[in-house]
């Protein structure tokens, strides 16, 4: 079974390097550049096994995202990996309200990555 992640961030260099991590891990990658595009790609692909979101981009930030993935049925427990710079403890809370999974703050250490998503999305 093919595993497919989505990668959100409006930076397109976060995007690369998230992806070019999971596809070593074996998944394959779409990438979205805000959150209001990735809402539409989910919408489209109900087979996406794991989700990485930024916060802060345009259009439509990664809690609001968030908000609106968990209101599709397809995406209601779909693993999402909080992927920010932020690492303010009342952010944290609000992502996790969301629906966040889990909380990676950027720069992020590829290892560190695998190893959340192998126990989030095994």
């Amino acid at each position: 079974m093919t595993k497919l992640a989505l990668v959100v961030d409006d930076s397109i260099v976060i995007r690369r390097l998230v992806g070019q991590t999971l596809r070593g891990a074996g998944f394959e990658v779409i990438e979205a550049a805000n959150g209001a595009d990735a809402l539409g790609l989910a919408q489209s692909h109900a087979e996406i096994t794991l989700v990485m979101t930024d916060q802060n981009m345009p259009k439509m930030s990664g809690v609001e995202f968030i908000h609106a993935l968990r209101l599709e049925p397809s995406h209601k427990f779909t693993p999402v990996v909080f992927l920010t710079t932020e690492s303010d403890d009342s952010m944290r809370q609000t992502a996790r309200e969301a629906g966040a999974t889990a909380w990676i703050v950027k720069p992020f250490n590829p290892e560190k990555l695998l190893a959340v998503v192998q126990r989030i999305a095994a």
